[in-house]
């Protein structure tokens, strides 16, 4: 591994930890508040990292598909929500769902305010060092952020975005779509791995989210630069 891989490696495994964890503890901790323990049960809502890493989502499967040039996408274990013990179901659901892409963008938010607050600080020199790090990972931190939130809400199952639309169904219409979630590995590879290799200009990673990701990326940068004054 070469210094800048490493060094990358060194800015963007916290930004990763920290957005993953954040995403998961923030599922657990709406459950708790509408009505589900299960999470607070089982220990779930510690920000300590080793609690919510799957080893194949969130290492092997991440890394694989990095060296071989395919689209990264991974998970970390699922917080454990159990919708039956929610006040109101259907529409606690949802909003547990939400929980995790809405702290991602508060995180981003945190990340926009930072980034302004650190360019304004070394505002009229050279970003030494350690500045100069702490401003590239904080531009890492509002994009792994950002990417995370629209990503999860792909109304595939198991992602975010497929509760939210479970929710939104006629309950009729809600239990066929429910039927999808066994499956919903399968349709990950599907949709994010096979049909782009088959048809290359189909990609949902490159025109469903990064359009959107691009643009509340540069949003988050104008805050930025207005916050330091630029």
């Amino acid at each position: 591994m070469d210094q800048d891989t490493l060094l990358l490696a060194i800015i963007l495994i916290p930004c990763l930890i920290i957005a993953i964890v954040f995403h998961e503890v923030a599922h657990g901790w709406v459950a708790n508040m509408l009505g589900d323990p299960t999470a607070k049960e089982r220990k779930r809502l510690s920000l300590n990292p080793l609690r919510h890493v799957d080893p194949i989502g969130t290492v092997i499967l991440p890394g694989f598909l990095a060296l071989s040039g395919a689209p990264v996408f991974g998970w970390a274990k699922p917080v454990p929500v159990n919708f039956r013990r929610l006040n109101n179901p259907r529409r606690d659901m949802m909003t547990v769902a939400a929980a995790g892409p809405g702290t991602n963008i508060v995180l981003a938010l945190i990340g926009a305010v930072l980034l302004g607050l650190t360019a304004r600080a070394v505002s009229g020199g050279t970003p030494d060092g350690g500045a100069g790090l702490l401003l590239l990972g904080l531009n890492y931190f509002i994009v792994i952020n950002v990417f995370l939130a629209l990503f999860n809400l792909l109304p595939i199952p198991p992602f975010d975005g497929s509760h939210i639309v479970e929710g939104l169904l006629p309950p009729d219409m809600a239990r066929q779509y429910a039927k999808l979630r066994p499956f919903g590995l399968g349709l990950l590879f599907l949709v994010l791995l096979v049909i782009p290799w088959l048809f290359p200009g189909l990609g949902i990673v490159e025109n469903v989210v990064l359009p959107p990701v691009e643009w509340a990326r540069g949003f988050f940068m104008d805050l930025a630069l207005a916050i330091a004054g630029r």
